[in-house]
């Protein structure tokens, strides 16, 4: 077991006694043992320039390629790029060959990962093979260690199997993921239905497509009672959606992805590949009102989306390309410029609840799990910055602000 010394540290808890403080933080056998103000250790200091400390990041939307799709991302360069990026735990999409849904499947993820690493929490498919008619084995996955059941980035089209799922759900407390948007409208779209895309000659998908299957699914959510979370929110009108739906109590939560956050349709006009992302970049306007939406506290969490794709389906015609961006690595950068370095860290690291995980606060006694970073330089993303195996992130080029020094589980200490 190792331990070490964390030098003059500004501690970013909101719930801990020693919020906005600057501490040396002594860290043995992965426990917090001490936090003083100065503190005489002759083994191991990490003494980093202005170094801040949160709570270890958590994301509730992961995915890598193993097994299935090892050229995308393997598990073990995707828990090195996580801790790298200061994430210590995250919620990872079933979206693999074979598809997560079952309790074997979900096993089996769990025993490639060592969890004195990392912190990686299986989804489970809410259909079998993905199929949208027939329900997984949601029963028996939330017992294998699943916290939710999801059809990554696939609507529920069936509305009575929606209904049956939410109500088979309510018995083990489980928790129904579902996709936003409605097949039919949105067809084959492949970017946000406005007067800029129309200008581009794209053709649009409408925010319509997102909102109806917004509406039905709290309608049905109303019917039946249970959980339900709304991942990838990315027009105004869904955020009026639930705002509504969580003032007359229904328990709904929603996330919306970085990118939505930081870009708009206007990003377009080059036909780059590298912004074709599912739900597509919408209009200013909507970015406005995603961005109130987190400062309200109306959305719950944020997400990275983090989605891994070989150049060789990504570096495309616009047309032809494959959907997704990885966000591992550019996440508290781009909180940080957006909303400042406390609401990045809580934006980050306190979301766990959300899927009723274990979370902990910096104070002596605690495990060691913590996000390590300096908030105030600014700099230009690159490849350099990228740990992913893939490479397509949205971010490349963009001038970010605050850097990831790296992160703490455990006993383990990762540094760039």
């Amino acid at each position: 077991m190792s331990s070490f010394l964390l030098k003059s540290a500004k501690i970013i808890d909101s719930e801990s006694p020693f919020h906005l403080q600057t501490k040396d933080i002594l860290i043995e056998e992965g426990t917090i043992t001490q936090i003083e103000d100065k503190i005489d250790y002759e083994g191991r200091c990490v003494d980093l320039p202005n170094l801040h400390v949160s709570n270890g990041f958590f994301d509730s939307s992961v995915s890598f390629g193993e097994p299935g799709f090892e050229e995308r991302e393997t598990l073990a360069n995707g828990v090195k790029t996580a801790r790298h990026s200061g994430f210590t735990s995250f919620l990872l999409n079933p979206k693999l060959n074979p598809i997560t849904d079952s309790h074997s499947a979900v096993k089996f993820l769990q025993q490639q990962i060592d969890t004195q690493l990392i912190d990686i929490i299986p989804l489970g498919a809410l259909t079998k093979g993905f199929d949208g008619k027939h329900l997984a084995e949601l029963y028996d996955m939330q017992m294998g260690g699943a916290v939710g059941f999801y059809d990554f980035k696939l609507p529920v089209a069936d509305s009575n199997l929606f209904k049956i799922a939410l109500q088979y759900v309510k018995s083990f407390d489980g928790l129904i993921f579902s996709y936003p948007q409605d097949k039919s409208i949105a067809a084959n779209a492949q970017v946000n239905e406005d007067e800029f895309t129309t200008y581009i000659g794209l053709k649009g998908m409408p925010n319509l497509a997102e909102e109806l299957q917004i509406a039905r699914d709290l309608y049905i959510l109303d019917y039946t009672g249970g959980r339900l979370h709304i991942p990838n929110v990315s027009t105004q009108g869904a955020v009026k959606l639930i705002e509504i739906a969580k003032a007359k109590g229904s328990n709904v939560s929603c996330s919306v992805a970085i990118a939505h956050l930081y870009f708009s349709s206007e990003k377009l006009e080059g036909f780059d590949s590298k912004y074709k992302v599912l739900p597509p970049l919408r209009t200013l306007k909507d970015q406005e009102a995603l961005l109130q939406a987190v400062k309200d506290g109306i959305i719950d969490m944020v997400t990275c989306d983090h989605e891994p794709m070989d150049v060789e389906h990504k570096d495309l015609e616009f047309e032809n390309a494959s959907y997704g961006s990885i966000g591992l690595e550019s996440s508290f950068s781009v909180l940080n410029k957006l909303f400042g370095v406390e609401k990045a860290a809580e934006l980050l690291s306190k979301t766990k609840r959300t899927f009723k995980l274990s979370t902990s606060k910096i104070e002596v006694g605690a495990r060691a799990d913590l996000s390590l970073f300096e908030p105030h330089s600014e700099y230009i993303f690159n490849l350099q910055h990228i740990y992913s195996k893939s490479k397509n992130s949205m971010f490349l080029g963009e001038t970010l602000k605050g850097k990831v020094y790296g992160s703490i589980y455990n006993d383990s200490i990762y540094e760039k």
